[in-house]
């Protein structure tokens, strides 16, 4: 990972893009403080997949009830 300065990053700009385009991270600092990162833009992004946990797992009917001890602490 490469970290620059705004201004070095702004006269050095394409050379920044061709290490973004190598694999490399760069993060862009303001006084030395990490404010951007540079990565490669990606076209296609990754389609989200649900319903993996889909019969495995169980929700108890009583799931949102707690225990009277336990809601005795909120009582006070």
């Amino acid at each position: 990972m490469h970290v620059h300065n705004i201004h070095e990053a702004k006269t050095h700009f394409s050379e920044l893009i061709q290490d973004v385009l190598n694999g490399e991270e760069v993060v862009i600092a303001k006084a030395g403080v990490p404010v951007a990162r540079l990565i490669p833009f990606s076209k296609t992004p990754q389609k989200r997949l649900g319903g993996q946990w889909k019969g495995k797992i169980h929700i108890s009917a009583d799931f949102d009830e707690l225990p009277p001890d336990f809601m005795a602490y909120f009582s006070k």
